[in-house]
């Protein structure tokens, strides 16, 4: 393995990076670039894992908020991050990368149902997994499951891969130009201060179980590897 400083990750990817420009769907040179990037960490010998979202098809809070029953919205969603999840294997094993897909939900005809040991020992036979579905339960976000999934697997680290911003900010950079940029923070900083980088459950799981997070501009290339390498790009959150 190269001099890397993170030898297992969870790669949190949101649903609008695999949209790019286009705002929502799939956006076929778009991951086929994120595929790319990830190989390339891929071939430094690391562990990857990666959670993917589904808000480039479905919100399941937006479905609750136009009168639909949230959980029946939520399962919509969970379904949503399955889609993406098969056009990133896709698009990873036609580059020479071995991937798994497993779902929090069973559907055997597509995917491997999520088996906690069986998924590390993917990783340590040297394939990528993409876990779907979220946690299989409505109300818990895909950065719940990123941060239940790196718990589970003993990651090193959750890579969040952001669409545009480069990190932590005291407020919306896009609309506030006062906004501050933090370099380092705790998980409870986050959860005191009420940045929006995670939900509540996802930092107090991320905190209870000691588990780093960086945050960084997943539109930049090569951003991912340099996060594994060591580099300090973006937001760094650890300890409490």
């Amino acid at each position: 393995m190269a001099d890397v400083r993170y030898k297992r990750v969870i790669l949190k990817l949101s649903g609008e990076a695999l949209a790019g420009d286009q705002g929502n769907g799939i956006n076929p040179p778009e991951i086929r670039k994120v595929a790319e990037e990830i190989k390339e960490v891929y071939q430094l010998g690391v562990q990857i894992a990666i959670v993917v979202g589904g808000g480039n098809m479905w919100r399941g809070e937006s479905g609750a908020q136009m009168g639909m029953e949230r959980s029946q919205a939520d399962y919509i969603g969970m379904l949503a991050t399955v889609m993406n999840a098969l056009a990133l294997q896709d698009n990873l094993e036609s580059l020479g990368v071995p991937t798994r897909v497993q779902t929090s939900i069973e559907m055997r005809q597509i995917a491997e149902p999520y088996i906690r040991r069986k998924a590390i020992r993917h990783l340590e036979k040297g394939r990528i997994v993409i876990f779907a579905a979220g946690t299989g339960s409505p109300y818990f976000s895909t950065d719940t499951t990123a941060a239940l999934r790196a718990s589970e697997i003993n990651a090193d680290v959750i890579l969040m891969a952001k669409n545009g911003v480069d990190g932590i900010y005291s407020a919306d950079p896009q609309k506030d130009r006062d906004a501050v940029k933090f370099t380092e923070l705790t998980h409870l900083d986050i959860i005191s201060k009420g940045l929006h980088v995670m939900d509540t459950t996802a930092s107090s799981l991320s905190m209870d179980n000691d588990i780093p997070l960086v945050v960084f501009n997943m539109n930049k290339s090569g951003n991912i590897k340099r996060v594994v390498e060591g580099e300090a790009i973006g937001t760094t959150v650890k300890g409490k």
